[in-house]
């Protein structure tokens, strides 16, 4: 029998496999296909202070090997989510779940995160800071160590729960920000969020998206975001979960080995809906194939 737990920061997973936020909702669309107790944990969609529409349509467009979405962050508000969302998940969902927090200033990071103190279906709190910073010119909190470094602190003053820092992969160094959301009290990092990108409708001589850009995930960006959880795990000393294109159960096992303790699968979702099921059946014995008995035993293994 091959082990699959892993351990973040205390949270005891029965596999690393995490449905990725944006990709899952609140897990209650994927009831119906299979049963989601299986996961390790799954993480909600990104949640701000303020209820959301997003951006305008179209928000999705294709790519050859994924897909660009520019949603911009539709939810119904931390307050809701707190009030209702995350009681109804309890209903269906019997393990901790990834609570992801976004904002556009400081003071939107440290709300989001006191009003999830108290809360015992949440195992860790994922914050996105791939958002714009309304008090410094627009400029992404995760483009600038010093910034995530002050995000990282705000938000692990005032949560009761691990904080992971979700990294944005639009730098040119995200190991420096990395090692400052470390030295800034980040229980863990997860790495990648998308890559920015477009399309053009030739016909019509413009950008497919309404927003113009949008994130790009799916199998295109897995060498990057494989190549920056390799970076990450030699400059820091806490867990990584690694996202971004991945699809296959030797994809998780190439991410596990370049360094993560555990994976978010995103985009796939919404191509095969039993992606994680499948993936969580196969590990065992395709590990037993690499002669691992411990899916511990690979963590970093590449290094």
């Amino acid at each position: 029998m091959v082990n699959l737990k892993v351990n973040l920061s205390g949270l005891e997973l029965s596999n690393p496999i995490i449905p990725a936020s944006g990709c899952f909702g609140f897990g209650k669309e994927f009831i119906q296909y299979y049963d989601i107790n299986i996961l390790g944990s799954f993480c909600t969609k990104g949640t701000t202070k303020e209820a959301r529409f997003g951006n305008d349509t179209p928000r999705i467009a294709e790519s050859s090997c994924g897909m660009l979405n520019s949603v911009g962050l539709q939810n119904p508000g931390i307050l809701h989510v707190v009030r209702q969302v995350l009681k109804e998940i309890s209903s269906y969902y019997s393990k901790p779940v990834i609570a992801n927090i976004s904002g556009f200033s400081i003071e939107e990071y440290e709300y989001c995160a006191k009003s999830l103190r108290g809360i015992d279906n949440i195992g860790l709190i994922e914050v996105n800071i791939s958002c714009p910073n309304v008090h410094e010119g627009g400029m992404s909190f995760g483009t600038n160590a010093d910034m995530a470094a002050k995000v990282t602190k705000a938000v692990v003053k005032v949560a009761d729960k691990p904080v992971y820092i979700k990294l944005s992969p639009n730098v040119t160094d995200i190991v420096s920000i990395a090692k400052a959301c470390e030295e800034a009290g980040a229980a863990g990092i997860c790495a990648i969020n998308t890559l920015l990108g477009m399309r053009i409708d030739i016909k019509n001589r413009k950008p497919v998206l309404a927003n113009i850009t949008g994130g790009l995930s799916g199998p295109a960006v897995f060498p990057v975001a494989l190549r920056m959880v390799y970076q990450i795990y030699k400059a820091v000393k806490i867990p990584i979960i690694g996202i971004g294109g991945i699809s296959s159960t030797d994809d998780v096992i190439e991410m596990m080995m370049a360094g993560a303790t555990a994976v978010q699968i995103g985009s796939m979702n919404l191509i095969d809906p039993c992606i994680c099921k499948t993936i969580i059946e196969d590990l065992p014995e395709r590990l037993n194939r690499l002669k691992v008995k411990d899916i511990n035993e690979i963590i970093g293994g590449a290094h």
